[in-house]
């Protein structure tokens, strides 16, 4: 009898140790096809588009887009390449059909570029504002002024040292609009032009001790880093919408019509404007640009 219950127990024994191979082996095949499956849809996945976005140095210099497009580029599989310049040189890289969307911010151009057949959609994306920055001295006595044009007419007829971009930028374009607004053509040794970006001009301009037109967010992006101080701020004339064009597919068949429509949904979507509107409140303690697309504004 004691023999029995032995071989028994040792039966047991052998019949769970059978058991947990087998149920260990199923778990290996198991895991070895999930492994297969993953492999293998990695395999089929297409190699990522590459889509060109022509857009402003603001957007670039504030770190917007390094905040935003790699969300972009995982959902949809997309490689952003992006080229930051004035919207002027953005707006004629899509006039020949160099990019697949811009991001720029100079409506009546838009619209002209728009009516011109180079743009299948437009979309307000966000707005920031410009500002008049100068020495804290501010030697031209602008403080105060009761709009921009105002403080232009002074700074002229002081010949304070003004820099401007001179790039055909959104930003230039809205300068010489407050310029003939002044009823002013500037001109002399103390206007001077960098044809340079706005965060390179901003260095120029701290270091020649100049007043300059700024879009406030690359301003609170390097203000650690220049002298410069706000003189004139919060006029309406100096509101800076932005849009996002899908250059025309149907005019240039190479643009990537696909990858450019979802672009365009996707950054005047709720989500990526929430993000947009909270970008640099963390560091700056104020956010560098705020939501503007028809999604945004209607579930606010």
């Amino acid at each position: 009898m004691v023999k029995f219950k032995r071989s028994l127990v040792a039966l047991i024994i052998v019949l769970l140790a059978a058991g947990s191979f087998f149920f260990a082996g199923c778990a290996q095949q198991e895991a070895k096809k999930e492994t297969a499956k993953k492999e293998e849809k990695e395999e089929k996945k297409s190699p990522p588009t590459e889509m060109i976005l022509a857009t402003t140095t603001s957007t670039k210099d504030t770190g917007l887009l390094d905040e935003i497009l790699p969300e972009f580029e995982d959902k949809y599989n997309v490689t952003v390449k992006v080229i930051a310049v004035g919207t002027g040189e953005a707006l004629a890289m899509g006039e020949r059909g160099e990019a697949d969307v811009l991001l720029v911010h100079a409506r009546k151009s838009e619209d002209e570029f728009m009516a011109a057949g180079n743009g299948s959609v437009r979309k307000d994306v966000m707005q920031n504002d410009f500002v008049l920055l100068g020495p804290a001295d501010d030697p031209a006595g602008v403080k105060g002024s009761a709009g921009a044009a105002d403080a232009f007419k002074k700074i002229a007829d002081a010949e304070a040292k003004f820099i401007t971009r001179g790039d055909d930028s959104g930003t230039h374009k809205k300068e010489l609009k407050i310029w003939e607004a002044a009823g002013i053509s500037p001109s002399g040794d103390w206007y001077e032009s960098t044809g340079q970006g706005m965060g390179a001009s901003l260095q120029v301009a701290n270091e020649k001790k100049a007043y300059i037109l700024a879009d406030r967010g690359t301003f609170l992006s390097q203000e650690g880093n220049q002298d410069l101080v706000i003189v004139v701020e919060g006029q309406k004339d100096l509101l800076n919408p932005y849009g996002v064009i899908i250059v025309s597919p149907e005019k240039f068949p190479k643009v990537h019509k696909k990858e450019a429509e979802q672009f365009v949904d996707w950054i005047t979507s709720y989500d990526v404007q929430k993000t947009i509107g909270e970008f640099g409140t963390d560091k700056y303690g104020q956010a560098l640009f705020t939501p503007q697309s028809e999604e945004w504004k209607e579930k606010n």
